[in-house]
């Protein structure tokens, strides 16, 4: 069983950049801490997909670098990840405790499309066998995704959830960033620096 956990980075994914800090730079750093999240994880291939060039070296040696537009939609992206599951993870939830990733992949067992649902709309991760099930195509990337994928499914219980969590997509979303937790630790230090958090 071979399972990929590919990390998202979009242009969007700087959304949240508060004012005096450079985009790229928290592009960068919000990149690198969702990309640990999944690389730490034990019997999954990490594998970054990016419509922002030159993000290479935030990855470790050997891992895929998918590059895809910057409105391609998640049917797109899954249909060119080689795996026997995967999860899509999108890039700016650097703080998401990779317990929800594993925990995404374990309703596959049961489900055959899981989700992370988001704060707010839409996903924090999603996870689904490969290939993808043709049903769940058009509803991955609706404001909604866990209704409307339920609305397409054959069966009731193919569409199964975690509990959700917040992603970063205005700058007012950096107060959901615990201090006390674990990792982000690239999004701390920049944040810490441009004095808008404590390490």
């Amino acid at each position: 069983m071979r399972r990929v956990a590919a990390v998202l980075v979009r242009q969007s994914t700087a959304g949240a950049v508060p004012e005096g800090v450079d985009p790229r730079e928290f592009l960068e750093a919000v990149a690198e801490d969702a990309y640990e999240v999944v690389a730490g994880l034990d019997l999954v291939t990490p594998v970054l997909v990016t419509s922002v060039p030159g993000l290479d070296e935030l990855v470790w040696p050997g891992t895929e670098v998918i590059e895809v537009g910057e409105d391609e939609p998640l049917a797109g992206i899954a249909a060119r990840l080689d795996g026997d599951q995967a999860v899509v993870m999108a890039a700016d939830a650097p703080d998401l405790p990779p317990l929800l990733i594993g925990k995404l992949f374990r309703e596959l067992g049961r489900a055959q499309v899981s989700v992370c649902p988001a704060e707010g709309g839409g996903a924090v991760a999603m996870a689904f066998g490969l290939p993808m099930p043709a049903w769940a195509a058009s509803g991955l990337d609706e404001p909604d995704p866990v209704t409307a994928l339920r609305a397409q499914a054959p069966g009731r219980r193919m569409v199964a959830t975690v509990p959700g969590w917040h992603r970063l997509r205005a700058a007012g979303d950096l107060a959901r960033l615990d201090p006390g937790l674990e990792g982000w630790d690239n999004t701390r230090a920049l944040l810490s620096e441009a004095g808008l958090t404590a390490r």
